[in-house]
C-alpha cells in the first residue's frame, strides 16, 4: 500500500524535532539580538510545513513562544503574558501563509528560482509583521501596559520590535531558507 503526501511517520517527527532543538538552541541568543533568534525560528516553521505539513509547522509556532518565554523571557513578556499567544499566532500566520502562498511554488521545478516565489515569501513575511502589529504592538501592550509602568518608557521600542522587526526577521529567515531549500533539492537530486 502506498503512503499519501500527508503521512506522518517517523522521518516527519524527526525532522520536527529537529527543526524544534534547533529553534530551542536558537533562543539561547534571544538576548543577543533578535536578528539572531528571529530568522532562525521563522526558517524552522517554514522549513516545517515545507519538509512535513502545516499541522508540524503549527507545532513550532505554537511551542517556540513557550521555550522563548522559559528560556529568556523578555520584561515585557513578563509584564504582559497575553503576549504570548499572539506571538504563537503571529507564527502560525506565517505558517500558514507558506503553506497556502508558498509551499506550492517552492516544492515546483522553478520555484526556488522564480521571482514569484520571492514575492510570495515576503508576502508572508508581511502577513506576520501586520498581524502581530495590529494585535501586539496596536492593542494589547498600549491597552496592558500601565500608565505608571517603567515599560511604558520602551513602548515605541516595543511596538517596532512586535511590528516592523517580526516582517523584517521573518525576510531574513526567507532568504535562509531559500538557501537551505536549494542545498537540500541538491542533495536530494545526487542521491537519486
Amino acid at each position: 500500500m502506498e503512503k499519501s503526501k500527508t503521512s506522518f511517520g517517523a522521518k516527519q517527527i524527526a525532522i520536527t524535532a529537529i527543526l524544534l532543538a534547533i529553534c530551542i538552541v536558537s533562543q539561547f541568543f534571544k538576548n543577543l539580538s533578535i536578528f539572531i533568534t528571529g530568522p532562525i525560528i521563522n526558517v524552522c516553521i517554514a522549513l516545517a510545513v515545507t519538509l512535513v505539513n502545516l499541522p508540524c509547522g503549527i507545532i513550532l509556532s505554537v511551542i517556540t513562544p513557550v521555550t522563548a518565554y522559559i528560556i529568556a523571557a523578555s520584561p515585557v513578556m513578563m509584564a504582559v503574558p497575553g503576549i504570548i499567544p499572539l506571538i504563537m499566532a503571529g507564527n502560525a500566520v506565517l505558517a500558514v501563509a507558506v503553506h497556502f502562498l508558498l509551499k506550492k511554488d517552492v516544492l515546483g521545478t522553478k520555484g526556488l528560482y522564480s521571482v514569484k516565489s520571492y514575492v510570495m515569501a515576503i508576502i508572508c513575511a508581511l502577513l506576520k509583521g501586520a498581524f502581530m502589529g495590529l494585535t501586539i504592538s496596536l492593542w494589547l501592550l498600549p491597552t496592558f501596559i500601565p500608565a505608571e509602568s517603567p515599560l511604558r518608557g520602551k513602548m515605541a521600542t516595543f511596538q517596532i520590535t512586535f511590528s516592523l522587526f517580526q516582517f523584517i526577521t521573518a525576510c531574513i529567515g526567507f532568504v535562509y531558507f531559500f538557501i537551505i531549500m536549494i542545498a537540500l533539492k541538491k542533495v536530494i537530486k545526487n542521491a537519486d
